[in-house]
């Protein structure tokens, strides 16, 4: 199995940076891509950015510009800096990944258990 455990989430006025890490630990034989998604109340979850094992990145268009996804794989660590917030990025950030926990076995989708963001106006 792979835990995810979230952190770096708050309470922060429009215009403000947060940082959140995700750390990933358990049985892991290989990561795959790494990625950041939310969900705002009432809204389906979304994609925020990802980051493949190879650094190769995409954002969601919403984000470009103002996030930056990074990974550190010798710590199973991603990050997302976020910067210039807005009100609208309000949302349940989720951690996820696919990966292996032995060479043989297939990859699967892991899910952390969110951290919360509220942007204030």
């Amino acid at each position: 199995q792979v835990q995810l455990v979230e952190s770096g989430g708050g309470l922060v006025q429009a215009g403000g940076s947060l940082r959140l890490s995700c750390a990933a630990s358990g049985s892991i034989f290989s990561m795959n891509t790494m990625g950041w998604y939310r969900q705002a109340p009432g809204k389906q979850r979304e994609l925020v950015a990802r980051i493949a094992s190879n650094g190769i990145t995409n954002y969601a268009d919403s984000v470009k510009g103002r996030f930056t996804i990074s990974r550190d794989n010798a710590k199973n660590t991603v990050y997302l800096q976020l910067n210039s917030l807005k009100p609208e990025d309000t949302a349940v950030y989720y951690c996820n990944t696919e990966a292996k926990t032995t060479n043989g076995s297939p990859w699967r989708n892991y899910w952390g258990q969110g951290t919360q963001v509220a942007v204030s106006s």
